[in-house]
């Protein structure tokens, strides 16, 4: 019964360390994420965008042109 309450003290112990840590781990991508590597996504799907909207523009037709 000791060896149950001392095992799960040390595993108490480990989940106050790794819980923190992981946390930080992801605060810190998130972060890098958000300053280096969001504007280029951004542009590349404004891009993206862009050339779908005027795929879109394709198939429209212009009534003045057709009457």
């Amino acid at each position: 019964m000791i060896a149950i309450a001392a095992g799960s003290s040390a595993f108490a112990a480990l989940i106050w360390w790794v819980v923190p840590i992981t946390a930080l781990i992801g605060a810190l991508g998130y972060v890098l994420w958000v300053s280096k590597l969001k504007s280029k996504f951004e542009t590349e799907t404004s891009r993206s965008v862009n050339q779908f909207q005027k795929f879109q523009d394709s198939f429209r037709t212009d009534n003045s042109e057709n009457p």
